[in-house]
């Protein structure tokens, strides 16, 4: 069983700027979601060449436990909720692969799950179809998702944080923000005012037979409120990055993975977890 939809979002920066931020807010999101033995492990961080294409290559582990809804743990077999992710950042092309994988005696669920996660970064305003350049037959099955990153409505009141809302927040640095209910209509007509649209092309794939509804709609919302409560922090955070450069994101990203693996070897459990059903 496959499924495909597509998330938009919408941006005061620029596509250059986002490389930064995007890569800042991974690190210190990836603080945030780890202790306690749970949380991300990362195995490998190094650039990469192939077929033409080159970037950066990351390997990393998410020990889940807790952090999955109940009737996934209700089908896992003891010891199994590990995701291993494989990202190829090839920016302004990125590509992300997660393997939720099971214990190799049980020979069922082996290699049942994989989301793939395509993003192109582009300098508009989210009006471009079919970035991803899918055959007219796949295309038509895509659910197109747009997420506005100052709508609160978008956000449950258990994620919400007064210091990561858009509609609130100001940047000294950029003086960009608060982001009104109409951001998006003047963020169009400034010529001053940079702006970009994160494209990302989600693509399921499970043998979860009977549960295809539900798999659907769980990762439906999960990857919705994890695009949109990321993005939220990514601009809100934008005096804390606006001024690096990539060497003090690969200078950062090596002290995040030192204290990742402090985090998860001591204190509570931290981070997001998935809503129950």
């Amino acid at each position: 069983f496959v499924f495909l939809f597509c998330s938009r979002v919408v941006l005061p920066c620029s596509v250059e700027e986002y490389q930064v931020g995007q890569l800042f807010s991974v690190a210190e999101a990836s603080k945030n979601e780890t202790g306690g033995g749970e949380g991300i492990e990362v195995l490998k961080n190094e650039p990469y060449e192939k077929d033409g294409e080159k970037g950066q290559y990351t390997h990393k582990i998410y020990h889940l436990k807790s952090k999955v809804p109940g009737f996934v743990r209700l089908i896992a077999p003891e010891g199994s909720l590990v995701f291993h992710e494989k990202a190829w950042n090839a920016y302004p092309y990125c590509r992300t692969m997660n393997f939720l994988l099971f214990p190799l005696q049980n020979e069922y669920m082996k290699d049942s799950f994989f989301i793939k996660i395509e993003t192109w970064h582009k300098p508009d305003m989210g009006e471009q179809e079919n970035v991803h350049k899918l055959d007219n037959s796949t295309w038509q099955n895509v659910t197109v998702v747009p997420i506005d990153i100052a709508d609160r409505s978008q956000v449950s009141a258990a994620d919400y944080k007064a210091d990561e809302d858009p509609a609130i927040f100001k940047s000294v640095k950029t003086a960009r923000g608060p982001l009104g209910p109409t951001w998006k209509k003047e963020l169009a007509s400034k010529s001053d005012c940079p702006k970009m649209c994160a494209y990302k092309l989600v693509t399921v794939k499970f043998k979860w037979w009977g549960l295809q509804t539900k798999v659907e709609n769980f990762i439906h919302e999960q990857e919705k409120r994890i695009f949109t409560n990321f993005h939220r922090q990514l601009f809100c955070w934008i005096d804390k990055w606006v001024e690096l450069n990539m060497d003090d994101i690969r200078r950062m990203e090596a002290e995040t993975q030192r204290e990742l693996e402090e985090l998860r070897k001591k204190g509570e459990v931290r981070g997001t977890s998935a809503a129950d059903e």
